[in-house]
């Protein structure tokens, strides 16, 4: 429990020593990046002090301009490997508890992070017209359509809504597979254990080709190029992802059919 302590502890102190001031220059200038490049690298500094070792592929696949990142959760470990990894400053579709706490949430709002209340329909619904409108400034965001975070670290069923805001933002889709996060800390668990976590980049997947009748196709794409890049022991069960497939190609042919009048 020694790197959990330090974790909490480091969080704590730049938190206040460094946040602080941050916060109060945003509030007087206006420019974000300060705030959010010095969250980035201290988060992702006190993960490697704690023993988290980070290796990224695919970075050739993020395109130049606007896109969604759509990662597989598993851990609290993986959102400083992903963010950490992302060579741009990025936004969040985070749940809404987060932007409770002290500092952190100020921070969250002050860099265009959009809470989310998955509990509450409509207001899912606005934060998704609102990450949209951000995203067509040119604000690229990061979501995990899995909703929750993985048990045993296998990919789980993506909800479609997240898909949504691609299709509104008309902006490519970047799958981002994560690995090995769930080892170094489990759901529901503090300990902390040191290892590797693998950060890949998929290529590109353009959701200006998908209307909004079409979303779970665009999600059965998605899911399944994450699928692909992840170890065969955090793939999703074979017979589940069939299953899904199989469902997602039926809503496309039903789609297709309503498309010619059928």
């Amino acid at each position: 429990m020694i790197r959990t302590a330090f974790v909490a502890l480091s969080l704590a102190i730049i938190a206040i020593v460094v946040g602080l001031p941050l916060l109060l220059y945003v509030a007087i200038t206006g420019k974000i990046d300060p705030l959010y490049r010095t969250g980035v690298d201290a988060v992702v500094w006190i993960a490697r002090a704690a023993g988290m070792r980070t290796r990224v592929e695919g970075l050739e696949n993020i395109p130049a301009h606007t896109c969604l990142f759509a990662a597989n959760h598993t851990s609290n470990a993986d959102p400083p490997a992903i963010v950490g990894a992302i060579p741009r400053r990025i936004a969040i579709l985070a749940k809404k508890s987060l932007f409770a706490i002290p500092i952190v949430g100020t921070a969250f709002r002050l860099a265009q992070f959009v809470p989310v209340d998955r509990a509450n329909p409509e207001q899912a619904a606005a934060s998704i017209d609102l990450a949209a409108e951000e995203m067509k400034k040119g604000v690229s965001f990061l979501i995990y359509p899995e909703g929750t975070r993985s048990r045993d670290g296998r990919l789980l069923p993506f909800r479609r809504g997240a898909f949504v805001l691609a299709i509104r933002a008309g902006v490519p889709v970047v799958p981002v597979a994560c690995s090995g996060a769930h080892r170094l800390v489990a759901k529901n668990s503090y300990r902390i254990s040191p290892g590797e976590v693998v950060v890949r980049f998929c290529p590109p997947i353009d959701a200006a080709e998908y209307s909004m009748e079409r979303r779970s196709e665009l999600a059965a794409r998605v899911h399944a190029a994450i699928a692909a890049a992840l170890p065969p022991d955090q793939q999703p069960a074979a017979t589940s992802l069939a299953a899904r497939t199989d469902a997602a190609l039926k809503d496309g042919a039903t789609s297709a059919e309503r498309r010619r009048g059928l």
